[in-house]
């Protein structure tokens, strides 16, 4: 486990607001790299460098604390993706979109999800949660699961629908949606940036895959067309 993360404090906030931020900070790192069994609140009040009853007392017990975490996690992804998911269903709602906007509604959508996919705060706690999602069934990772559902996957399976003529619950839909999402999340693999050479993601490295990533699919939908 990590024996310290970074703490960054906003000037004239209260005191309060800082010691529950900085329980919050430190929970989602250490439930990320440990899991839910192998985090103490002992452990968790020594690196937060706070007392044992101020866990309890912001957040009710050590399972509080953990929905909490979650909880940090899943209105990130939320405050990332919303406003572009807001449109897409107005559009699919509305009527007819043409293809050309289908086709940039789906790019504005993965804009988004790469952005949230290598930026933001407890990037890396991110992708670990992610992966524990995958194969530990607790109801709070459950919840990201679904979020990630909600937020990602279902909208653009939605738009790639459209754009192939298909039902979204076609098989080749979703293939073709998962292979296209996968494009953003071969980035959350340490082999990826191993390769190239990075070790984290700037705005200029972020432009450049969001770049490619909308060639990328304008490529594949104009061969569909072809």
């Amino acid at each position: 486990m990590t024996e310290a993360i970074s703490v960054h404090y906003r000037p004239g906030a209260p005191r309060g607001e800082d010691t529950r931020r900085r329980i919050l900070e430190t929970a989602i790192e250490a439930f990320s790299v440990d899991g839910y069994d192998g985090v103490s609140t002992r452990r968790l009040a020594e690196r937060a460098g706070v007392n044992l009853p101020a866990i309890q007392y912001y957040f009710g017990s050590k399972e509080g604390l953990y929905r909490a975490a979650i909880g940090h996690i899943i209105r990130q992804i939320e405050d990332r993706m919303a406003p572009v998911v807001v449109r897409v269903k107005a559009a699919l709602a509305e009527g007819n979109p043409s293809r050309a906007e289908l086709l940039a509604l789906l790019q504005e959508l993965l804009d988004a999800f790469a952005a949230l996919v290598v930026g933001g705060e407890h990037l890396e706690s991110r992708r670990l949660l992610f992966a524990r999602a995958e194969i530990e069934r607790t109801a709070p990772l459950d919840a990201l699961h679904e979020t990630g559902m909600r937020q990602i996957v279902d909208p653009c399976i939605a738009l790639v629908g459209r754009l192939l003529d298909l039902s979204p619950k076609d098989d080749m839909t979703v293939l073709r949606t998962l292979v296209i999402l996968g494009q953003v999340t071969v980035f959350c693999n340490e082999g990826a940036r191993r390769a190239l050479g990075w070790t984290d993601f700037n705005a200029e490295r972020l432009r450049a895959i969001q770049a490619l990533l909308r060639e990328q699919t304008r490529a594949i939908f104009g061969g569909i067309n072809g």
